[in-house]
């Protein structure tokens, strides 16, 4: 079985460490833990991770967030990967920083990246794993907070939560949408 994993961020160094970009860097550390290196490919960096049977493909799409979609639709035609094996990993300022939530379908919620997503894919039916940032900012301020770099305290948090990520995405490609929502879904 072969499965389409995106991680959403922009390219860069400016965006790298930025709050943005928790796809891409969730990505990285699945891919340091397991010695895969991305390979620059079409519309996206690529690497693919061999578990337990299944072909998982990770890409990091480089056409920056506000055209991922592009990266993601090449990306399931190229390898014939359905959509129901399709989840992308997003930023998410209406969860509490360190909070995941995976659902199976749903709106785009103001994100840039997956608006693009659903317009090109023509619904709203893949999966998505958001990753909470937490919304401490002031009004008016919530691209200088996304587009910011994490805080210290966030960077301690950081890999456990992304750890606690890259289990869902195991979780995901072995037993499928609901059994992840169950065990992921749950308060921290």
């Amino acid at each position: 079985m072969k499965y389409l994993i995106v991680g959403l961020g922009n390219i860069g160094p400016e965006y790298e460490l930025t709050r943005h970009n928790v796809g891409f860097l969730t990505l990285d550390r699945l891919a340091d833990r397991e010695s895969l290196h991305f390979e620059s490919a079409r519309l996206a960096f690529h690497c693919l991770y061999k578990f337990k049977g299944r072909q998982v493909h990770l890409i990091k799409p480089t056409t920056y967030m506000n055209l991922s979609g592009k990266a993601v639709n090449y990306w399931l035609q190229e390898l014939n990967i359905s959509r129901e094996n399709l989840l992308v990993l997003v930023d998410d300022v209406a969860l509490p920083f360190g909070r995941l939530r995976i659902k199976g379908k749903g709106s785009a919620a103001g994100h840039n990246g997956l608006k693009h997503i659903e317009q090109t894919l023509g619904g709203t039916q893949y999966a998505r794993l958001r990753i909470g940032i937490g919304d401490d900012f002031p009004k008016g301020k919530q691209v200088e907070y996304v587009l910011g770099r994490w805080s210290q305290e966030e960077i301690d948090e950081l890999p456990m939560i992304m750890d606690k990520a890259i289990e869902a995405i195991k979780a995901f490609c072995t037993h499928g949408i609901d059994k992840t929502m169950n065990n992921f879904n749950q308060q921290p």
